[in-house]
């Protein structure tokens, strides 16, 4: 099996020598001052997406936040599963 010259993935790689692939670090620090907002949550994503690749999920719940219901009522999905 033949070596691989670093430079030559490099030289193919988007962004070349850099482990950040060239994320805004601005991103990271709204996001780090503030968790809980939506917009640095958001951005951030998007910052971490590739172009052309499925949309970012940007209903994830931050750490202090619950998960948004998606209105599963266990009561009623109980009493249908049981008769009454």
């Amino acid at each position: 099996m033949t070596d691989i010259d670093q430079r030559a993935l490099d030289s193919l790689s988007v962004a070349p020598g850099r482990d950040d692939a060239g994320q805004d670090k601005s991103i990271a620090r709204r996001l780090e001052k503030n968790p809980e907002s939506k917009d640095a949550r958001l951005d951030n994503a998007l910052d971490e997406s590739m172009d052309a690749s499925d949309p970012p999920a940007s209903t994830q719940p931050s750490a202090n936040e619950p998960a948004p219901s998606s209105g599963f009522d266990e009561e009623a999905e109980r009493k249908l599963r049981d008769g009454g």
